[in-house]
């Protein structure tokens, strides 16, 4: 049976952007799989641990000689393993946050990064690699080529190099000038914002649509 991951991240709860397409996404694949599941995991309400110096070593130590709370940081990974593992699809809101990702995606990332679980520990490669992950990019201003911020992005170039070890190649879809309406110094972007919005919309209903029978 077909198996959903799908996780947002954004904080700002019904004005998201992000958390909009994730939903939209979603409705796509349960019509294109309707007897598949979902597993739903919320980042931005309920953030994932950041490592700290008493649970930072758990994927680094032997289970033998993890402390209780490297024993509860490891259990917490593979918790957020199992999920992908599970999942044939992944579906992930990626909104940048002062030109960077949600630091609850950088988290997640880190919870995958797992000698043993994502990342055989032998010959070093990905385990989580064979699954399709779809990223919903929303970016308040524009980082075009051309555009005074170009390169300024610092979200959507590296989550394909922070998964990279684990097998996971995410795919992208971006909305941006998502600040338009809400920043005056931006209104004349409107319509670019709409265009925007409207193309990704229209791309990520494309998405798992059945394949016609010559």
């Amino acid at each position: 049976m077909a198996h959903l991951l799908h996780i947002d991240s954004s904080v700002q709860g019904e004005q998201s952007v992000s958390r909009a397409l994730t939903a939209r996404a979603a409705r796509v694949w349960l019509a294109a799989n309707p007897d598949g599941t979902v597993t739903y995991r919320d980042l931005g309400a309920e953030p994932l641990p950041h490592f700290t110096s008493e649970t930072g070593r758990a994927r680094m130590v032997p289970a033998e000689q993890r402390t209780p709370a490297e024993n509860a940081s490891w259990e917490l990974t593979e918790q957020v393993v199992g999920e992908v593992l599970a999942a044939d699809t992944i579906v992930l809101g990626l909104p940048i946050y002062n030109f960077g990702p949600p630091s609850s995606v950088k988290s997640w990332v880190d919870h995958l990064i797992a000698p043993g679980l994502s990342i055989d520990a032998t010959t070093h490669a990905g385990l989580l690699g064979g699954r399709d992950m779809l990223v919903l990019a929303s970016k308040g201003g524009g980082y075009a080529p051309g555009t005074p911020r170009e390169g300024w992005d610092h979200a959507a170039p590296w989550l394909p190099h922070g998964l990279s070890l684990t097998g996971l190649e995410p795919r992208f879809i971006t909305v941006e000038l998502t600040l338009a309406d809400t920043n005056p110094q931006m209104a004349e972007l409107k319509p670019l914002a709409a265009e925007s919005l409207a193309a990704a919309e229209r791309e990520i209903d494309a998405q798992w649509a059945p394949v016609a029978l010559a």
